[in-house]
């Protein structure tokens, strides 16, 4: 292990140091926490990582899994000021994963969302720069971009707090920076692994075939992160340039055989999705393999970032993705991640 981690990121920057860093991450017992953590203490030496989460099962089961000397566990709530209060004293880095994201669950059940993902986050901001955090990077998502559901709605506006909090940060020496991306291929919150279930039965249902989304793996949203990490000069959103595909060719690499049974667009569902919006455009850098979304008001002096300015009204949505994934790359993704495909 080194200060910074020699395997180069998905994006081509280098890997931040973080040698000797107490980094903590909300929602720590999720795909992306267990992903991040196990990147963390295998290519990096960090003083200690905090896992944070309300979920005390999942602390148990990661417990019997993940053995390290530098691992804490917290059990606590992003909705609880004084809890993350306790929990981000001495912490320089924190990553925040924590959030309600089942668009169907969050339709029904608004007021939970609310408090989780934007309440959480006001939460969060207050005791990272009670503690002085260095550094907070929150994950955010595609859904955020033109929100028609109101998980989208929330993540956009965690977004803004996040983005706004560097504006009044004051004394304290705390940055804030957002990455946002689409759907990760496997994790829990994705079809993949009920598909999988599906297709043993030979059916697979699907809301609308020509429905697009994007695509990343779960080792490039880490890398998105570390990236954040290294580039981030705080009120920047990272954003990938990573693939779509159709529902009806993600169906189709699973299992080629299996009937398709299409139900129709769920509430809150899009047909394709956007990762930049059009009105974002002035604010955006091509930097090469991701973009950057500058703020409207930053407060630094030179620009911290290289890359060129898009054209006004740029958008970058599943619809006009520069690749679109085919049957085969899909096999080859789904097979590499361990899932079985027919």
């Amino acid at each position: 292990m080194s200060a910074a981690s020699s395997r180069p990121l998905a994006f081509g920057n280098p890997a931040p140091n973080l040698d000797g860093k107490v980094i903590l991450i909300t929602g720590g017992t999720g795909t992306f926490g267990r992903a991040m953590v196990s990147r963390l203490l295998s290519d990096f030496n960090p003083k200690k990582v905090i896992v944070f989460s309300r979920d005390e099962q999942k602390h148990y089961q990661m417990q019997q899994e993940v053995q390290d000397s530098r691992l804490r566990y917290f059990v606590g709530d992003i909705r609880d000021r004084d809890r993350l209060m306790r929990a981000f004293e001495s912490v320089d880095i924190v990553l925040h994963a924590a959030a309600m994201k089942h668009v169907p669950l969050a339709e029904y059940n608004p007021l939970e969302a609310i408090r989780t993902n934007i309440d959480g986050a006001a939460n969060l901001i207050d005791a990272a720069l009670e503690r002085n955090v260095q550094q907070v990077v929150a994950l955010s998502t595609d859904k955020a971009v033109a929100p028609v559901n109101l998980y989208g709605a929330t993540k956009l506006c965690m977004e803004k707090l996040l983005i706004a909090a560097n504006s009044y940060r004051g004394k304290h020496p705390t940055t804030f920076s957002v990455v946002r991306y689409g759907n990760v291929v496997g994790s829990k919150g994705s079809v993949v692994p009920l598909w999988v279930e599906q297709a043993k039965k030979g059916e697979i249902i699907l809301t609308d075939p020509e429905m697009t989304r994007f695509w990343i793996t779960l080792p490039e949203a880490v890398d998105l992160v570390l990236l954040a990490l290294q580039a981030g000069a705080g009120g920047e959103v990272f954003i990938p340039k990573i693939p779509a595909a159709d529902l009806a060719t993600l169906a189709t690499a699973m299992a080629k055989n299996a009937n398709h049974k299409v139900l129709g667009t769920r509430p809150g569902e899009k047909q394709h999705e956007a990762l930049i919006h059009a009105d974002e455009s002035p604010q955006v850098l091509d930097c090469g393999r991701y973009f950057v979304i500058e703020p409207t008001f930053p407060w630094w002096g030179a620009n911290p970032h290289e890359g060129q300015r898009v054209p006004g009204g740029f958008t970058f949505t599943s619809a006009n993705a520069p690749e679109r994934l085919s049957v085969g790359q899909l096999r080859t993704t789904l097979t590499e991640l361990g899932f079985p495909v027919q």
